[in-house]
């Protein structure tokens, strides 16, 4: 097994990361925690752009809680059909609305608990909502940030949970939800699942992954 940076080393990572993408953010559309709510479920198994494609023009119609609560499904289903598995969100988004009226005075819970009580809420949109919306530190581990931060070397390990316990253990807590963001930027623009950018890296000489191959 190759070492895993040093904490030394990973806070360097992150300095350089933090230059060469300033303006590193939650890229969903959003005007409100509840329409990021939405866009994070529809999210998953689909990228930031078609999502983003698909809410830009549902939320100018519909973007609260009692609007969907009360939808007809087949309605909300077609509504959201180009965002894959288009079926089990639509449930999902109707079930967390009704929760969130009947349950939370028709506002979005802002722990990462309380919304992980919400129908198809797991860990990953909870970190999401939470960190984005209302500054609760958390590190959403999803197919960038968990590729990124195994290959770099802040981490090495076998699954997503063991990933977001081992970063977070790694990262200071006031770096969590920013270095998030960076690792799917990253991911994104250089550190791709195939053939990644690694002689334009601006982390390079740090990466275990590039030392490996170099």
């Amino acid at each position: 097994m190759k070492d895993i940076l040093t904490h030394e080393e990973a806070e360097k990572c992150l300095d350089i990361l933090e230059e060469t993408y300033p303006d590193a953010h939650c890229e969903l559309e959003h005007n409100s925690p509840y329409e990021l709510l939405v866009a994070t479920i529809l999210s998953a198994q689909c990228t930031d752009i078609r999502v983003n494609k698909v809410t830009r023009e549902m939320f100018k119609k519909y973007n609260t809680p009692k609007d969907f609560a009360y939808m007809d499904i087949k309605k909300l289903e077609s509504l959201i059909k180009e965002c894959g598995i288009y079926r089990n969100k639509a449930k999902n988004i109707k079930a967390s609305s009704s929760v969130i009226l009947e349950e939370y005075n028709g506002e979005v819970p802002n722990t990462i608990e309380e919304l992980m009580k919400l129908p198809g809420v797991g860990k990953k949109t909870a970190n999401v909502v939470a960190s984005t919306a209302f500054g609760v530190p958390a590190i959403a581990v999803d197919t960038h940030v968990f590729r990124v931060s195994n290959r770099i070397g802040f981490v090495h390990e076998k699954n997503v949970e063991a990933t977001e316990r081992a970063l977070q253990n790694k990262i200071d807590k006031n770096r969590w939800t920013k270095a998030h963001h960076l690792f799917i930027f990253h991911g994104r623009r250089c550190c791709t699942a195939r053939n990644p950018k690694c002689e334009i890296c601006t982390i390079n000489k740090i990466c275990r992954y590039y030392e490996g191959d170099s």
